[in-house]
């Protein structure tokens, strides 16, 4: 079973912390056995992009501020806007990148399998 994590605690582990700043909102068991929910909110400096990277489940976001070019392989690139919403299907490689002039903020929720790391960086 998942920890309640306290809130704006950093994740635990997290590949993408030396390029954005990821702060768990709030982390419970799902009612489908074997997941859980994390909510996460996410800062992008402008300018920057996560890197290539996936989640063990699916990613439900919306973009809180700024403009982030998302790239999902296999789809068109798109470029979202403040409240602009995306959906990322489980394990597949995605890319977010601010384009400024503001820094990108995005709050997420992540459908994942228990005891998997939340984010996994391609190389």
């Amino acid at each position: 079973m998942s920890t309640n994590p306290t809130p704006n605690a950093p994740l635990p582990g997290d590949d993408l912390a030396s390029k954005l700043q990821r702060t768990v909102l709030q982390q419970r068991p799902s009612s489908i056995p074997g997941r859980e929910i994390v909510q996460v909110r996410t800062i992008i400096p402008v300018g920057v992009a996560s890197g290539w990277h996936m989640h063990p489940g699916e990613e439900v976001g919306y973009i809180l501020a700024g403009t982030v070019e998302m790239q999902i392989e296999g789809q068109p690139t798109l470029t979202l806007h403040t409240g602009d919403p995306f959906l990322i299907p489980p394990r597949t490689p995605h890319n977010a990148l601010d384009l400024g002039p503001e820094t990108g903020q995005m709050l997420s929720v992540y459908l994942v399998e228990v005891g998997q790391p939340l984010a996994t960086v391609l190389k």
